[in-house]
């Protein structure tokens, strides 16, 4: 290989051209190297490509437990491939312990300090390239971002999906539990039903098992180009998974001896894809804010509304919680994000040309993948499920920035009523819990957006207990702040603009006839340009209680969820790339 013009080391690696040469070349790198021999590395490791190896490993929840098993694996595989490993570890806020209090407003910005804290490790000690692992929602997107940030060669791994949960029978999941704190409140589960369902919910090491945010941003890493075909899929317990982290790193060896950075791979098409893999699937709303993040980090313009768009013509094929009937293990069983891929590629809705890890193009991957027959869990592409996506954007004068509603598993698709409005998550979530709501109100949650939360927070508890009382379909659900993945029901969320900037939500008053076409894509309040405007001259401005810390500091920086609730410029401001220096 030749990788510049200076000398070479002894597997052949010139270093003239990669950024590591700071810390491991000539005399003025003799203090770094003294330290990396203070931690047992050869001259030859030394000299050699030095590739960072970054996992979310926690012990906060099982999304993230297994994180540093899978990455001995990663570093076994950069070995094998002739670079040297250095591990390190980032945050993360796990959803399903930080829902429905005041530790949701830290999720997130979570995914910017996940994206910053990798960003700053990979640049203070020149690393080349990067393997990242992930396992919890905003893990995913801010791994995925850092890496289209930095433009180091890189591949991401997903830690792993849990295995389902049993309760009387049945499959379960994390969301079941939320559901049950509804059904709790209304009778139908007693303390001892309550019990139960919660110590058999979640067995093991592994992410949320339905089709929420984990899951479906497991899939855009395939999707988008940047994992390794077939690596999303396998539950976090099994062995294989270790197998594909080792692949993983000798990837990122393969990326790096071919020149093949990340910028290289996503692209405006295959940002396209991860949509359509998103909306096939019956993905997470989440999507809509992560994927125009991800395109922001490359100086793409890629905003909701291109999401939304993708989202609208995309069949709805997999049958995943929460929406449908399976789990994410049983997708792998039946052949994995492969096969939705392959029908997605057949049908003519995503672009088989886009570049990937593997240095072949998605169609090129899927070349031998074959549909699986006597199964249900993904329906063939000429007879969908529903023959849109599972997710839907909306534009109106209530939303005239867009919002997004997740409709897998709906019924209907048209939702009219009065708003009942509230001024935050937990005043709507004890009125739910009283059952002080009726038939047919719009329950409006405001100033929970980005800036106003500030964090923008999931609704879960409130959505799950509404669902768990039995109104799916009977009261709708909107919020400028977001959803969980696991959220279901008639529930619109990413509303923009926000409250807190003045946005229409926040001039609703209770009995504001409020309507909902998901069919049309559009969401209006029926009042009139004047009213709407005589409201704004009259609206104030709310002060929060965070005016200081990291929830300040990223209220005063992030912008609207239109364009994914980024923090900073992007890559239309450089001048150049890390990986460039």
């Amino acid at each position: 290989m030749t990788n510049g013009s200076g000398p070479k080391h002894e597997k052949g690696w010139n270093k003239d051209n990669l950024v590591s040469r700071y810390v491991t070349e000539g005399a003025k790198a003799a203090p770094a190297r003294s330290y990396y021999y203070a931690m047992g590395l050869t001259e030859e490791e030394i000299h050699q490509p030095l590739v960072g190896v970054a996992t979310c490993w926690n012990e906060s929840a099982p999304c993230n437990i297994a994180l540093n098993r899978q990455a001995q694996s990663a570093k076994i595989g950069v070995k094998a491939g002739g670079g040297t490993p250095r591990e390190f570890t980032t945050i993360t806020v796990t959803d399903g312990i930080a829902m429905g209090h005041e530790g949701m407003r830290s999720s997130l910005v979570s995914r910017e300090v996940i994206a910053d804290s990798v960003e700053l490790t990979m640049r203070g000690h020149c690393y080349d390239a990067l393997v990242g692992l992930a396992g919890c929602d905003k893990s995913l997107p801010g791994m995925m971002m850092v890496m289209l940030r930095l433009n180091v060669p890189s591949v991401f791994m997903y830690g792993g999906s849990i295995l389902p949960g049993k309760f009387r029978g049945k499959d379960v999941t994390v969301i079941d539990v939320f559901e049950g704190v509804g059904k709790h409140a209304t009778g139908e589960f007693s303390d001892e039903d309550l019990k139960e369902m919660e110590c058999g919910a979640c067995q093991g090491a592994g992410s949320c098992g339905g089709q929420f945010t984990a899951n479906t941003m497991a899939c855009v890493s395939e999707a988008i180009g940047l994992a390794l075909p077939n690596s999303a899929g396998a539950p976090a317990p099994y062995e294989s998974r270790d197998e594909y982290a080792k692949a993983s790193g000798v990837a990122v060896m393969e990326c790096l001896k071919k020149g093949i950075r990340p910028r290289d791979i996503v692209t405006r098409k295959s940002l396209e894809n991860a949509a359509a893999v998103v909306a096939a699937t019956g993905g997470s709303t989440n999507a809509a804010l992560h994927l125009p993040a991800m395109a922001h980090e490359c100086g793409i313009d890629f905003d909701i509304h291109d999401v939304a768009e993708i989202f609208k013509k995309t069949p709805y094929i997999a049958d995943l919680k929460p929406g449908g009937k399976y789990v994410a293990k049983d997708m792998y069983e039946v052949g994995g994000v492969s096969v939705v891929l392959k029908e997605l590629l057949k049908g003519g809705y995503i672009h088989g040309d886009c570049l990937t890890v593997t240095g072949k193009t998605i169609a090129e991957n899927l070349a031998d993948v074959e549909f699986p027959e006597n199964q249900d869990v993904i329906y063939p592409i000429d007879n969908p499920i529903y023959p849109t996506g599972g997710v839907v954007g909306l534009k109106g004068n209530l939303c005239p920035e867009g919002a997004i509603v997740k409709i897998a598993g709906l019924e209907e698709l048209v939702f009219e009523g009065r708003a009942r409005c509230f001024d935050s998550e937990e005043e709507c979530f004890n009125a739910v819990q009283n059952r002080d709501y009726k038939e047919g109100d719009v329950l409006v949650i405001r100033y929970e957006g980005p800036k106003g939360g500030p964090g923008m927070r999931e609704m879960l508890s409130t959505t799950a207990a509404l669902y768990g009382q039995g109104t799916g379909g009977k009261v709708a659900l909107i919020t400028d702040g977001r959803f969980s993945g696991g959220t279901r029901g008639f529930c619109i969320g990413h509303v923009s603009p926000e409250a807190a900037i003045g946005g229409p939500i926040a001039l609703l008053k209770d009995g504001d006839i409020i309507r909902i076409d998901a069919e049309k894509g559009t969401m209006e309040v029926k009042l009139s340009d004047e009213e709407l405007e005589k409201r704004k001259k009259e609206w104030k401005p709310r002060k929060t209680n965070y005016n200081s810390g990291a929830l300040w500091k990223y209220s005063q920086l992030v912008g609207s969820a239109e364009k994914g609730a980024v923090t900073h410029p992007g890559a239309k401001a450089e001048t150049h790339t890390f990986v460039d220096l």
